[in-house]
This record gives C-alpha cells, sequence and structure tokens, in this order.
C-alpha cells in the first residue's frame, strides 16, 4: 500500500488521526472554531462502522461517550471554550469514576463568548483546574498537523492504558491552517486497546482495584458482570464509602497514577538547546513563530533554543528546569496572559530570568512581536 499524503486542515488531521487510533464513538455539538471535526466524523464514522451523534449541547455530549466508553467504546468529543466550561462537572465524573474519553478543545478568545473565530491559548489553566476537586488530569497539544496527528494518537493511548479522561488543548491557528499530512499505514503506530478483565463472573471482579502495574482492567457495562459506576468516594466495588481511608487512598490513587508519571507522559521538541544562551518556551501555534525566530536568529550567529512543549498537564517541571537550566534567560511564547509562563517559573531556580512575548488580542503572534521582546531582554544585559 503506498504512503497516502493529504493536504488538510488541522482539525481534519485530528479526525484522521482518531479514526486511526479506532475511535468507534463521538457525539458532539458544533462549536467555532471545532466544528469541522464533528462535520467530518458525522460522514467519516459511519462509513467505518462507528457511531456519530450531535446531542442538544456540549454537557449531554460528554455525558454520551462517558456512558458508550462503559460498554466498551474507544469515545471522543470536541469542543471550544464555552463548550468545554459545559462540560467540566461530567469531566470530573470521567476521572472519579475512571472512564477513558478524549475531549478535544480547538481554542478561542475568551471568556465567555469571547472572539469565536480567532486563536487564542486561554484554556490552559482551565484543562488543569475547570473541574473542581483535587484530581490530575493529561492534556497534550501540538504546532503542526503530522503533531496533531500523533498527540491525537497518544490521547487515545494515554486514555486507555491510564483510564482516565485526555484534553487535546489545540488552538483555532492550528485547527483551521492547512499543510501536509503524512498518513502512517495501519499498525505502523503503536494501538493501546481496552484492557478487559480475565476475571469469568460471580463477586471476584473488583473494577478499581489496581493490578501491580498500576493498570485497572476494565468490563463492558452491561455484560457480564454487574458493577457500581458513582462520582462519589467509592470502594474497590464501585460502591459509595465516606470512609477516611477509602477516600485517602482513592484520591491519591486519582492523582498518582498521573503525577507520578510525569516524565514518563512527556512529549515534547527541542531546537538548539545544546548551547542556547535564550531558550524559548513555548507550544501550539506561538510555537512557529518561535521556532521560525530562533533557526533566523541562530543563522546570524546568535545562540537561542526552543523548548517546544507537546505535554502540558502534568506540567513537565524536571524537564523544563533541565533544558533551561544553562540558559542567561528563559522567554515563554504564547497567546495568553502568561499561564505556561508561570509554571515555568516556579520550575526554574531563578524566576526572575522568565520572561513573556505573548499576543492576547485574537491575533497570530508573529516573529517580529517576539524579536520586540527578545531586544528589550539583550537591552538588560542577557
Amino acid at each position: 500500500m503506498s504512503t497516502q499524503v493529504k493536504f488538510v486542515q488541522g482539525n481534519e488531521a485530528c479526525v484522521e488521526a482518531a479514526l486511526y487510533a479506532g475511535l468507534d464513538f463521538f457525539a458532539g455539538y458544533p462549536i467555532t472554531p471545532s466544528t469541522e471535526i464533528a462535520e467530518l466524523l458525522s460522514r467519516r464514522l459511519p462509513m467505518a462502522g462507528g457511531k456519530f451523534i450531535q446531542m442538544e449541547d456540549e454537557l449531554a455530549s460528554i455525558c454520551a461517550i462517558i456512558g458508550a466508553s462503559l460498554t466498551g467504546h474507544k469515545v471522543m468529543t470536541a469542543t471550544s471554550g464555552p463548550g468545554f466550561s459545559l462540560m467540566q462537572e461530567a469531566l470530573g465524573y470521567a476521572i472519579m469514576a475512571e472512564i477513558p474519553c478524549v475531549i478535544v478543545d480547538v481554542q478561542r478568545g475568551g471568556p465567555s463568548t469571547g472572539i469565536p473565530t480567532h486563536g487564542s491559548q486561554g484554556d490552559i489553566m482551565q484543562a488543569r483546574w475547570g473541574t473542581h476537586g483535587d484530581h490530575a488530569i493529561i492534556a497534550l497539544t501540538a504546532s503542526n498537523h503530522q503533531d496533531v496527528f500523533a498527540m491525537t494518537i497518544e490521547a487515545f493511548n494515554m486514555a486507555e492504558t491510564y483510564r482516565t479522561p485526555v484534553i487535546l488543548l489545540f488552538d483555532e491557528i492550528v485547527g483551521h491552517m492547512r499543510e501536509k499530512l503524512v498518513l502512517p499505514e495501519p499498525g505502523e503506530m503503536p494501538l493501546v486497546e481496552r484492557l478487559r478483565t480475565s476475571v469469568q463472573g460471580g463477586v471476584n471482579y473488583h473494577p478499581y482495584l489496581p493490578r501491580e502495574d498500576g493498570r485497572l482492567p476494565m468490563s463492558d457495562f452491561g455484560g457480564v458482570h454487574r458493577y457500581n459506576v458513582t462520582g462519589l468516594y467509592h470502594d474497590m466495588w464501585g460502591f459509595p464509602s465516606a470512609d477516611p481511608g477509602v477516600a485517602h487512598g482513592l484520591i491519591r490513587h486519582l492523582v498518582d497514577k498521573i503525577e507520578n508519571r510525569t516524565n514518563q507522559l512527556a512529549r515534547y521538541k527541542e531546537y538548539f538547546l545544546e548551547d542556547a544562551e535564550i531558550v524559548m518556551v513555548s507550544y501550539g501555534s506561538a510555537a512557529r513563530s518561535a521556532l521560525h525566530v530562533v533557526k533566523n536568529r541562530r543563522n546570524r550567529g546568535e545562540r537561542l533554543g526552543l523548548l517546544e512543549l507537546q505535554t502540558l498537564w502534568p506540567f513537565p517541571r524536571d524537564i523544563v528546569r533541565e533544558k533551561c537550566a544553562q540558559a542567561e534567560a528563559v522567554l515563554v511564547v504564547e497567546l495568553n496572559m502568561g499561564q505556561v509562563m508561570q509554571e515555568v517559573k516556579k520550575a526554574l531556580d531563578h524566576p526572575e530570568k522568565v520572561f513573556l512575548a505573548n499576543r492576547i488580542d485574537g491575533v497570530f503572534i508573529t516573529p517580529t512581536d517576539i524579536r520586540k521582546i527578545l531586544r528589550l531582554i539583550q537591552g538588560k544585559g542577557v
């Protein structure tokens, strides 16, 4: 079979990857700038034997995929800022009940209705803390379509491995621009399938009892095992419990299964960091401009480097600290008021060396914008 090459939007790259990963149930509600994901899947998913349903709103959409996942399906929904806000309560339910699912948030300007047709990266902290209570979350992003494809595959694999919702934080610029996508052959990229219990029946199946490797085998809801699913604190059988020991153990498990694997979950790309005096840290569409500046300035003999983050949560503090350790200055490039910049400052021993290049007006940050901040930094003696 010959390699297939397409010229697509970023949203379409996400669709191609979801189908490649084995998506067989999608529920969603159209919202700019993620609508193309639902539109494309409404046609493509039934052709592949899956089910597509347009729900009455975003809360119903995430609830639908939660139910479908429990019955054994690989599931996804897609939305943008206001819809993502509506999903937060059910997102917490999926975290508590350990239900694998993928939520795509193609970010636009906010808060509220904001600026629907323009780009932003303002949902970073919402992805981390949008649902209430102590919890951990996985959130991935990408700056180009080949990486959109790869990170979408990673999202499905991580959701199934850790029995958890995974968020894909793309942005309008990546979602709507067009560029080449090379589709891998079937079987070329590894896929993680649902880990199903080997317990045949009776009372020996414990839906919330991890194996020695930390993974929790699942049984398709409505199948041979009867078990309880709840958003309440629950025991290994899934039944509600107010026992302090049970509650403590459950929350520690939900957080530790992700936070203790921060370095293992980290996905990133690095450019010219070996000798960089100024390190840029960026992600999503903003990283494209940052990389342009780095390559241009290095051609002029300036020692710049780029750390492009693809895992935003859990935040890879150890990796950021290591890659920026020798830098005289760190410049975070993003389309918000500095949400990732704050995390970078917390990761480094010298937060006073961290600066911000940003835009918050719905306009794509350009290399010229970044160079203006670089001149200010260099004027400080860096």
